[in-house]
């Protein structure tokens, strides 16, 4: 492949694809897809979609073709939910380790203590 991998990965991505060609371009448009994110290209979503209608990554283009509002939104806006995302993977943490310990009262102090 194209270097960016380890060499037993790399050894095996080349196996796959000799097996099973269309695995390279679903690679590709996957690897497409993410630059489109990273650097949030809002034209290129739409042509990405285009291109991608009959293929491997047909169904995920189909699937964000029927949310493309909000995929728009998500490349065009500056909003994250990563901020709330991490307090809420906090809190699960934490209602995970006391799970069947205590009761609600230690479990809120512990969430407003951490």
């Amino acid at each position: 492949m194209d270097g960016e991998h380890g060499e037993l990965d790399g050894r095996f991505l080349d196996a796959l694809v000799a097996a099973v060609p269309e695995i390279e371009r679903a690679l590709a448009e996957a690897k497409a897809f993410t630059v489109i994110v990273r650097e949030q290209d809002q034209a290129g979503f739409g042509t990405w979609l285009d291109r991608c209608r009959d293929g491997p990554v047909s169904g995920l283009a189909e699937g964000l073709k029927r949310d493309r509002a909000a995929v728009e939104a998500a490349l065009e806006l500056s909003w994250s939910t990563s901020p709330v995302e991490g307090q809420i993977n906090r809190v699960k943490t934490l209602k995970r380790t006391m799970y069947g310990r205590a009761k609600l009262d230690l479990l809120r102090a512990r969430v407003l203590s951490a």
